[in-house]
């Protein structure tokens, strides 16, 4: 098709949700330029190379295939075009820190009890995983099913008609037809109430709400039908793309210039000025870009607050001072000697109680005492991104956004970082590591322009879901749309394909 031809459209920001608008307006004709602040495409899914090793500074999940698979074949490719993956086994393994609430006496395949603590492993072998629940609470396995059932069904309807289908206004909650689709689907209410009426065992329910940490939310303020995201784990599985999470930016990058799209990277935008049919984007390279209309995937309250002139912005500072902001994270990039037996690809550490660290992030935010955290260790699956004889290994523990990272502070929380890794895991890094960098609040808010150095965006609280999340379209400029995690429909790699999808539909509409 080709009902955009003919106009050009400025694309700021190299995100997935700015590569997605990129390829999809592009396809419809336009003549589309992205222009990118950083040296690479991917936004927040950047590579960092050092002496050998290549690390994902971002995300490392790859989860919901289906959304790929629905993205590429809407311009009649697959993702296996560009990237491989490989499933992964396990899909993660967990460190519970302590035995607390175990009950003796009741290994299972998976499940590994010692002094020092519980070691969980979640497999694609369900029965497998039933086990594991059923050694920490008799019947718990067969109410596993039950729980996925009905996330199976959250996600199939609330994917088809309340994610792919934007509803920005209160009249389109009142579709008729939408109470026939809701019937069933799990709601309301927060996703702690709904673990709890399954699962009694905290480390069970542990395990159905690690996912949150994707959505930059807590149990008690995150919506129920985010329990879809369970059936992402269990069900879809866990994967890992060639070349990680930047070649698949990378890779749908190469779609978006087969489609003809123009790339500008280390072109910082300053500046927005004009409207539909007369924007100019004011860069820091070296030419601006005069455009039809813009799509921002830069940060928004960044978008609104710097770029544009007060009388063309939709929020005031208080509004995006008064959001509830998802975790940002302390980072350690380490190329290490020798292996990190026994952590797996994905691996998590969890405390016995963690609701003192999200209390740390969203209430009274402060640096955790007791840090839930996530390893990654991409050499377990990949020989490419690590020399041979050495291990490519990073640690992210979410900490609340707009703390003060100062050295000393990174210095101290380094050392905690890499001492609560040799209690809990066994693993010693201290004399081993031959590459380190470090990412974390600053660097977020510097490199990506996030609020409040935010690694995410807005969290997925019951207030900023759905319609009470920020508009694709702008209210105030014509011509002006948004794209990416701030919008529906919110937060993850796959979301922000979608969100792309939405924008450029709202652009089309709107031509």
């Amino acid at each position: 098709m080709n009902a955009l031809s003919g106009q050009s459209v400025a694309v700021i920001g190299a995100g997935f949700g700015g590569l997605s608008t990129a390829c999809y307006l592009a396809d419809a004709g336009a003549d589309v330029t992205v222009v990118e602040k950083n040296e690479q495409v991917g936004g927040r899914a950047s590579a960092l190379e050092r002496d050998g090793f290549t690390f994902d500074m971002g995300p490392s999940w790859y989860l919901m295939p289906d959304v790929f698979e629905r993205f590429f074949a809407d311009f009649d490719r697959e993702p296996s075009d560009y990237y491989s993956l490989e499933r992964l086994d396990p899909h993660y393994r967990i460190f519970f820190k302590d035995n607390a609430g175990r009950r003796p006496g009741r290994d299972a395949p998976g499940l590994d009890v010692s002094a020092d603590g519980d070691v969980v492993d979640v497999t694609p072998d369900r029965e497998q995983v039933k086990e594991v629940f059923d050694a920490y609470e008799p019947g718990a396995g067969d109410r596993l099913d039950d729980y996925l059932a009905q996330a199976k069904e959250n996600y199939e309807v609330g994917m088809e008609h309340f994610v792919y289908e934007d509803r920005p206004r209160v009249r389109d909650w009142l579709d008729p037809d939408l109470a026939e689709y809701a019937r069933g689907l799990t709601l309301l209410g927060s996703m702690q109430d709904h673990v709890e009426n399954y699962f009694d065992h905290p480390k069970l329910q542990q395990i159905m709400q690690y996912t949150l940490v994707f959505l930059g939310g807590a149990p008690n303020t995150t919506p129920a039908l985010y329990n879809l995201m369970s059936h992402v784990d269990f069900n879809l599985g866990v994967y890992y793309p060639e070349g990680g999470m930047s070649g698949v930016a990378d890779g749908i990058a190469d779609l978006a210039e087969e489609l003809g799209v123009e790339f500008r990277t280390d072109h910082p935008v300053t500046k927005i000025h004009g409207y539909r049919g007369g924007f100019k984007v004011e860069t820091e390279g070296e030419t601006d870009v005069l455009a039809d209309v813009v799509v921002s995937d830069a940060d928004y309250a960044h978008t609104e607050q710097e770029l544009l002139p007060a009388e063309k912005r939709q929020y005031d500072a208080d509004y995006w001072e008064s959001r509830t902001y998802a975790p940002s994270a302390f980072l350690l990039y380490l190329g290490v000697e020798g292996d990190v037996e026994p952590l797996a690809h994905h691996t998590l550490v969890l405390p016995s109680d963690w609701e003192e660290h999200f209390g740390q992030i969203f209430d009274d935010p402060a640096w955790p005492e007791d840090p839930a955290y996530y390893l990654c260790v991409p050499s377990k699956t990949d020989d490419e991104v690590a020399p041979d004889g050495h291990s490519n290994l990073f640690a992210l523990v979410p900490v609340a956004p707009g703390l003060d990272d100062t050295p000393e502070v990174r210095d101290e929380y380094r050392d905690l970082v890499l001492d609560d890794i040799a209690e809990n895991t066994g693993v010693d890094l201290h004399d081993r590591i031959v590459v380190e960098e470090r990412f974390s609040v600053s660097e977020f808010a510097e490199r990506y322009n996030s609020y409040q150095g935010t690694a995410l965006g807005l969290a997925h609280t019951l207030r900023q879901t759905s319609l009470f999340r920020p508009p694709h379209r702008s209210s105030a400029l014509d011509g002006l749309y948004f794209t990416g995690a701030f919008t529906t429909p919110g937060i993850g790699v796959p979301m922000c394909l979608i969100s792309g999808e939405i924008t450029a539909d709202y652009v089309l509409e709107d031509a």
